[in-house]
């Protein structure tokens, strides 16, 4: 009986340890942290930098510091064009970026980043990335360069300013207009405008200096933040662009993480998208009020104007269709929402 006992009490003790054992990777997991240095493409000044900070701030409080973001505003750690780079090497563990920036890399991001003259409301876009399949094309446009992208986020329906009133397509016709590469530098050259390419901080003494005529940059208010209403005071919408932000990490460090970290992360990317678009478009409302006081009052084209240049945006979506198969998926898929929501035939 003794030696039965003692057999038992054998078999417990090495279970206990054996249990132990096991258990013991999974207590280190558990309490492992991850911290990555994440890089914005907005200056610390712009509203939606504050908007990128508190998603950072929101990732390491809802992970209980277990993975702790830091953000850096554009070009702190490396220029606002490197900064996929930066994450594919793994200077930068994350970034929070605009996809129009790689066209070079390939052109499908070009139609991932904004399908110039298509959208007409954040949300429009917003269901098709995450409704019809759109944020797979742009992870899989991105996964050929080690990052991950967890989320997408917008800004808002953005105007262009000019120094002389635009009310029409021939209005458009020899004006230099700062805008960056890829789809709406195209339509716009094919409706007779010059095309300069100007990083965002030059844009204000440009547009001062008459460098150029107008410039394409952000919403109302975000152009306002940077002044360029006083010398461009003829803002016009014409439903050019709704641009796309993601939040990509480093591929191999997104795969570090445990799963109840990742839905963390993505959710609160997830949260992160409305609250930008919220916040600039309740600001947008502040601005077009103060700017209507002074008797700078926004433009639109008139529908028949509208469908004309959608009719030609079209055309320059399909030409750039024919670049890469990424850039064929991201045309075949918008193209076909575009046509559910009734914005073109």
């Amino acid at each position: 009986m003794t030696n039965r006992r003692d057999f038992i009490r054998n078999i417990a003790a090495g279970a206990t340890a054996g249990g132990a054992a096991l258990a013991a990777p999974a207590v280190a997991r558990a309490q492992q942290t991850f911290e990555w240095r994440a890089q914005c493409m907005w200056g610390a000044a712009e509203l939606t930098y504050k908007a990128f900070e508190d998603l950072c701030a929101s990732i390491t409080s809802l992970t209980g510091g277990r993975v702790k973001v830091l953000p850096f505003p554009s070009g702190a750690v490396v220029g606002a064009f490197e900064t996929l780079d930066a994450v594919t090497a793994g200077l930068l563990q994350a970034q929070s970026s605009w996809a129009g920036y790689w066209t070079g890399k390939d052109a499908g991001l070009a139609l991932l980043s904004e399908l110039s003259f298509g959208y007409e409301h954040p949300w429009q876009a917003e269901a098709w990335y995450y409704q019809k399949g759109g944020i797979d094309i742009l992870r899989e446009g991105y996964a050929k360069y080690n990052a991950h992208v967890v989320g997408v986020a917008w800004w808002g329906i953005e105007t262009i300013v000019s120094k002389k009133p635009i009310t029409k397509l021939a209005d458009l016709k020899n004006v230099k207009i700062r805008s960056p590469h890829g789809l709406t530098a195209d339509i716009l050259t094919k409706l007779g405008a010059s095309i300069v390419v100007l990083p965002g901080t030059e844009v204000y003494s440009a547009l001062d200096k008459g460098v150029v005529d107008a410039a394409d940059w952000g919403t109302p208010s975000m152009n306002q933040r940077v002044g360029l209403h006083e010398v461009a005071k003829n803002p016009v919408r014409l439903f050019h662009s709704m641009p796309v932000q993601e939040f990509t990490v480093n591929a191999a460090e997104w795969k570090k993480l445990p799963d109840d970290l990742k839905a963390i992360v993505t959710v609160a990317v997830r949260r992160w998208c409305w609250d930008q678009i919220q916040r600039v478009a309740v600001d947008d409302v502040r601005v077009a009020k103060e700017l209507k006081s002074k008797g700078v009052v926004e433009t639109r084209l008139a529908a028949d104007e509208q469908r004309q240049l959608r009719d030609l945006a079209q055309k320059t979506w399909e030409e750039w269709s024919k670049k890469s198969p990424l850039a064929k998926k991201a045309y075949d898929g918008q193209l076909a929402w575009l046509k559910d929501l009734g914005l073109v035939a």
